[in-house]
């Protein structure tokens, strides 16, 4: 790729990046459970609860941090920004590594 090109597209995946400032860390886990309840429709195994997590490491400690059903949509979307973003500052440091080993092929002094 042109040196110019990965720069273009750098800057684009730098730019991309304030887009997510609603990311949120962790995985979305969406559990199915009985209740215990003996006369609940939950009872006979088939027709199972549904309930929301986000499992999440707070002060570096894992958690699951239950999810309201209405939110469960929205923390979904925001936890898959928090993976697109970091594809992309993976990509930014590919891109980064590449500049570098060809100054250095070139013996040109940093920028």
């Amino acid at each position: 790729m042109r040196e110019e090109a990965e720069k273009a597209l750098r800057g684009q995946l730098v730019r991309g990046l304030g887009n997510l400032r609603e990311m949120l860390p962790g995985s979305f886990v969406e559990r199915r459970f009985q209740c215990g309840k003996p006369n609940c429709r939950c009872a006979d195994g088939m027709h199972l609860h549904r309930g929301f997590q986000l499992s999440v490491r707070i002060d570096g400690r894992p958690r699951a941090v239950p999810i309201p059903a209405a939110w469960a949509e929205d923390v979904r979307g925001r936890v898959a920004m928090y993976k697109r973003a970091q594809a992309m500052v993976a990509q930014i440091c590919q891109l980064n590594l590449q500049r570098l080993l060809r100054r250095k092929a070139a013996q040109e002094p940093p920028p």
